[in-house]
């Protein structure tokens, strides 16, 4: 048998929407940096309250804790707000549906 071929216009809204990966990925790599930005400027004294004198390498992994989750935040807020924008351009278009269905 042949197939049966059903034909119709629709109406469709084509969206620009971000990709959120890239945008946590920069926020993780703006949270490493800003991670070893404020372990460079940081002073390695010895702590008046427990006498100890923490290493840097500590400090960094500390820092990391704090900057790298702040860094997602960041980054997937300004995907939300990129989003919001972007809907603003929303366009609705005509496109063709065809339907080919084989019948046996």
């Amino acid at each position: 048998m042949a197939p049966t071929d059903s034909h119709q216009t629709v109406e469709a809204t084509v969206r620009h929407v971000p990709r959120y990966g890239v945008f946590i990925g920069i926020g993780v790599v703006v949270g490493i940096i800003a991670a070893v930005i404020l372990t460079w400027t940081g002073s390695f004294e010895e702590s008046q309250a427990l006498d100890v004198v923490y290493p840097a390498g500590q400090v960094f992994g500390f820092l990391l804790l704090w900057t790298v989750p702040a860094g997602i935040a960041l980054g997937g807020i300004a995907g939300l707000i990129l989003e919001r924008v972007a809907r603003r351009h929303d366009r609705v278009v005509r496109v063709d549906r065809e339907t080919i269905i084989e019948v046996d």
